[in-house]
């Protein structure tokens, strides 16, 4: 659900913040005020695209920051786990943030993390479906459609044996078809595997042997310099004449002397022993490994040699020497799938077949579901649409099924929305003949209809009135009114009637200070919505009757519900 909307430098906004609950809020106002910008501004944070003239004269970019509080089963939550987004201290919380600049460039926030506008669509569309006159967001595509019939059908169990039928088909195909390809190998590419196998297993190389042998190659081969450099540390900590052992010594001598003169001298004195006893300790390191250092020439030639045969196989493979055993590895997998192909291949074959079968029977049983879902789903959605204002409108659900397609997750049915508002003419495909007024009532009476376990959660009419009035209007207004108990409902509306019906309201006003225009946002207590129905009435003037009646349209709306 969406919480908060703020909005900072778009087209004639300067700065709105808004809060929102549940329920079934309106947003109203003269035309031209900002309710279309509005609109465009929870868009762009639901990743919709972004356009630099949307940025405020003279201001350097445009930003929207959107919070929204997610239900723990939401696929926003799932979605925001999966690419791990998720805010780590509150899981609930969403914050979205979208910047457009003014040269064009935009940038996208989620809960701080930045993100392309690809996947923050993705997520958008999970958090708020929009329903307008032009287009609407969702319900054209034809998944969207298959999906408002599944809701409505419950078919979430039949769907799931079909998606893991249709895995498991897919799964054995790819399988198949990799076995095929080791199994058609020319016989002189096999040869050259095994020759390639013989090589690396006649190197032998053990997994640790690489670093161990560099390691003893860095030793040898500075025998010299280890062995010199290590016996003149030696001569300067302990065994040489005028050693810093001998120096220390001596210091320690003079020190005992001069401590009982002087108590302050036992310090330097305590000091002086301690470092006798960290350069002894430390001469006597340095001597434990001369002891056994070895100038051996023989066993460096040998290590050179293995190292120099390591890295000739690494090359000719075209390898780094570390990853020659796993190479190895996959060689011998590669030989053993080749070698076994044939016989493996009958085994598969059954599999997918198998596979096939299940996903025949779950998609059948899925198909026959959806059939008897679509007839009810489709007077349902009539009976509601010729309510607001289309009698003799009919809307159609068509399933159609391919039963030679391959299989899908989905099954093997297409679905299509089909409609008609006008008697003597037969239903076509949605997308094909419904007006943007028409689509808007025809959605929300999908939504009524269905109430669909999935989806957005928050919901926005741009308009949903259009071309209706009176009783019809009051109509519309319920039917959102009664979908805002199930979800977050929000409605751009220039009528009354559906005004009143709102559990919260928004007055939307345009004004203009020192020769700029800016639109203010304001929650309306009660007296301010009976003065903004009366207003929506029309009339130069509002009169006592336009408020008489704004009161009795609330009145009768609260006692509705």
């Amino acid at each position: 659900m969406l919480k908060n909307l703020a909005i900072r430098n778009l087209a004639i906004i300067d700065a709105v913040d808004l809060d929102f609950g549940s329920g079934f809020t309106v947003l109203t106002g003269e035309t031209g005020a900002g309710k279309s910008i509005l609109i465009d501004a929870i868009g762009l944070a639901i990743g919709l695209r972004a356009d630099a003239a949307l940025v405020r004269t003279g201001q350097e970019k445009a930003e929207i920051s959107a919070s929204f509080e997610l239900e723990a089963d939401s696929p926003a939550r799932r979605w925001l786990a999966e690419h791990e987004l998720a805010d780590a201290d509150d899981p609930a919380l969403l914050v979205i943030r979208r910047i457009v600049y003014a040269e064009g460039r935009t940038r996208a926030f989620v809960n701080g993390n930045p993100v392309n506008t690809g996947p923050l669509r993705e997520l958008g569309e999970m958090l708020i479906e929009v329903f307008g006159q032009s287009e609407s967001q969702t319900l054209l595509r034809a998944e969207v459609q298959r999906q408002a019939l599944d809701d409505y059908g419950s078919s979430a169990a039949t769907l799931q044996a079909v998606a893991a039928a249709a895995a498991a088909h897919a799964e054995a195909e790819r399988a198949l078809e990799r076995l095929r390809g080791a199994g058609s190998r020319d016989p002189a590419q096999l040869d050259f595997l095994k020759f390639q196998i013989a090589e690396l297993d006649a190197l032998a190389l053990g997994d640790d042997e690489l670093e161990m042998l560099e390691a003893e190659h860095r030793q040898l081969a500075h025998a010299g310099r280890l062995l010199g450099d290590g016996a003149q540390v030696q001569e300067l900590l302990y065994g040489g004449e005028n050693s810093i052992y001998d120096q220390l010594g001596s210091a320690q001598v003079l020190l005992s002397g001069l401590e009982p003169l002087h108590e302050g001298f036992r310090a330097a004195r305590e000091a002086t022993e301690s470092a006798l006893a960290l350069v002894r300790d430390a001469a006597d390191s340095a001597r434990r490994v001369l002891d056994k250092l070895d100038l051996d020439p023989e066993r460096l030639a040998e290590v050179e040699s293995r190292l120099g045969a390591i890295h000739d196989l690494a090359r000719k493979h075209r390898l780094k020497p570390a990853e020659l055993p796993a190479h190895l590895q996959a060689l011998r997998a590669q030989h053993d799938e080749a070698a076994n192909a044939a016989g493996r291949v009958e085994a598969l074959e059954r599999e997918r077949d198998a596979a096939r079968r299940r996903y025949d029977e779950a998609a059948a049983k899925l198909g026959a579901e959806r059939r008897r879902a679509a007839k009810r789903f489709g007077d349902a959605v009539t009976a509601i649409v010729r309510t607001l204002g289309m009698p003799n409108a009919q809307f159609l659900v068509g399933v159609e099924t391919d039963a030679q397609a391959a299989p899908r997750a989905s099954g093997a049915d297409s679905v299509r929305f089909d409609f008609s508002a006008n008697p003597g003419q037969p239903p076509r495909p949605l997308a094909k003949v419904a007006s943007g007024g028409e689509l808007s009532r025809v959605s929300l009476a999908i939504q009524v209809a269905a109430l669909a376990r999935h989806g957005a959660a928050t919901m926005i009419f741009d308009e949903v009135d259009a071309g209706i009035s009176g009783g019809v209007a009051e109509i519309v207004g319920q039917q959102l009114r009664a979908l805002g108990a199930q979800r977050q409902v929000m409605s751009v509306t220039h009528l009354a009637q559906v005004a009143a019906q709102g559990h919260a309201h928004f007055a939307i006003r345009k004004e203009v200070q020192k020769q700029q225009t800016y639109t203010r946002v304001t929650p309306l207590p009660a007296d301010a919505r009976v003065q903004e129905l009366a207003r929506m009435q029309g009339g130069v003037e509002i009169s006592q009757a336009a408020l008489d009646h704004a009161r009795d349209l609330l009145q009768r709306a609260a006692r509705a519900s």
